[in-house]
């Protein structure tokens, strides 16, 4: 990973206490700032609260989105209601990918709002994004195969080529470029100049929801065929061989699992091979005895159970970056309004706004679904994410609560690498390739069951052991923090 080391000053926690509230006046930094250069003898130094502040709620906000990350993926197993809801709904699992992008477009926010030179500056993003894709074909294509399987590469004709990483950087580019290019030079001195100066962003915005309902309710989905591995273990009469099934579609407008636009786009457009083999889809009732977990295939089950499905397909990627677009309209209103009071009730009406207007489309008939990621489930989201920021901003920023989320803080400042290496499970997966005897033989899974054991439950030692593991990678941030390096693509 092509990484930038960040090197900062190792105030620690201390330093940010001496720190005043946000003034007027004062830069806004999302990341941490570079040591300053020494000062000549005698010089007067520049007061205190003229130093770039920084705000902690948005690394509060990051970390916290990390943890719930680990957390929904290596509890989920154990405790499915908190795992992603099988097809429609939410839980508390399906906000975690859209905070993601919405914070992601808040600090794009911060970091585009002085583009001196705009070509140079849409290299750097673009660069950016295509390091953040490739690393996300790498650790998510199959070719780092995760905790339990100690193997590694994949055959090129079924690496998987979209997933988190690459949603992220395909959102991060978009809200970049439009941050670059389409924001006026109009100065911000009312609520009108202020949507003068980003009008055209919100057009973009509206523009991509508008191509994903027409794409969705207008595209004419064929009967379509794929293969399938009958050896799979979660078949009811388990053989070995390759089959073809087909699914009967021949229609429009469909939001269910098999006749979905936004499957087709991707067979049509990164073909079937490449796409994940273990969508959500198969913990729902048609699709499993142990709904909403995962489970054995019911008698007469539809023969789509076992397509694949990649929840971050093309399409419904497009439609995840406009969360991003939304991540961009807080980071405005945090540049642009000079005062707490202002932001807090600026970021209520925005998040009020987009949380009602999630309920109502699902009420016109467009449910809730993050496989998809449905505008109404987008608008839902964004509005759940920026409650929480206004949640986070008023207890860290504004009442200078800190304490009690300085783990999340740590975390937040090194986000990307917990995540490649937690998340991903880059670094459990090495831990494990070290065991005696035989591979279940390791620190990784004795931790986890030594946990379960001293609970007499796999439910609730599965959830120690990932509280464990979220507290250990919030304290190897910390180190990180306390060194002063930040590491980032």
């Amino acid at each position: 990973m092509d990484a930038t080391v960040v090197a900062v000053a190792s105030d620690g926690d201390d330093g940010d206490r001496r720190r005043p509230l946000l003034q007027t006046g004062n830069e806004i930094l999302p990341y941490p700032e570079s040591p300053s250069r020494p000062q000549p003898a005698g010089a007067d130094a520049k007061p205190e609260q003229q130093k770039p502040q920084r705000v902690a709620s948005l690394d509060v906000f990051r970390g916290l989105t990390v943890a719930m990350m680990i957390l929904v993926d290596d509890a989920g197993g154990a405790w499915p209601g908190i795992n992603h809801a099988p097809w429609f709904g939410v839980t508390v699992a399906d906000f975690v990918m859209p905070a993601f992008l919405f914070i992601i477009g808040v600090s794009a926010a911060l970091v585009f709002k002085k583009t001196p030179n705009k070509i140079a500056t849409t290299k750097k993003a673009a660069f950016r994004a295509i390091k953040l894709f490739i690393l996300g074909v790498i650790l998510q294509g199959g070719y780092i195969h995760g905790r339990h399987k100690l193997t590694y590469g994949v055959d090129l004709d079924h690496i998987r080529l979209l997933g988190v990483l690459q949603r992220i950087a395909i959102g991060y580019f978009l809200a970049a470029i439009s941050e670059i290019w389409l924001v006026n030079n109009t100065s911000v001195d009312s609520p009108v100049s202020f949507v003068k100066k980003y009008f055209v962003e919100w057009i973009m915005a509206i523009m991509i929801s508008a191509l994903y309902i027409g794409l969705v309710f207008g595209l004419y989905v064929p009967n379509w065929e794929f293969t399938v591995q009958t050896s799979n273990s979660t078949f009811s009469n388990p053989s070995n061989g390759v089959g073809i099934k087909t699914i009967q579609c021949g229609l429009r407008g469909s939001l269910g699992p098999p006749c979905n636009a936004v499957g087709f786009v991707d067979r049509v457009l990164l073909g079937e091979s490449h796409l994940y083999k273990n969508p959500v889809y198969k913990r729902t009732k048609e699709c499993s005895i142990n709904s909403p977990d995962y489970g054995r295939l019911p008698p007469n089950a539809p023969d789509w159970c076992l397509a694949p499905f990649d929840p971050e397909g093309l399409l419904s990627t497009l439609m995840a970056a406009v969360s991003c677009f939304v991540g961009l309209h807080f980071g405005h209103v945090l540049i642009h309004c000079k005062t707490h009071s202002q932001r807090m009730v600026s970021w209520l009406l925005a998040s009020t706004v987009l949380t009602v207007s999630g309920f109502l489309l699902q009420l016109l008939g467009m449910p809730f679904s993050k496989p998809l990621y449905t505008v109404s489930y987008m608008l839902l989201a964004g509005g759940v994410s920026g409650f929480l920021l206004l949640l986070l901003y008023c207890i860290v920023d504004v009442i200078h609560i800190k304490k009690p989320l300085i783990l999340f803080q740590w975390m937040g400042m090194n986000a990307l690498i917990v995540y490649v290496l937690a998340a991903c499970e880059l670094f459990p997966t090495l831990i494990q390739g070290f065991y005696w005897r035989s591979p279940e033989n390791n620190l990784v899974d004795a931790t986890e069951c030594l946990l379960q054991a001293i609970f007499h439950s796999k439910r609730w030692g599965t959830l120690a052991f990932v509280l464990v593991e979220i507290i250990f990678w919030c304290l190897a941030a910390c180190f990180l923090h306390m060194k002063g390096v930040y590491l980032r693509l």
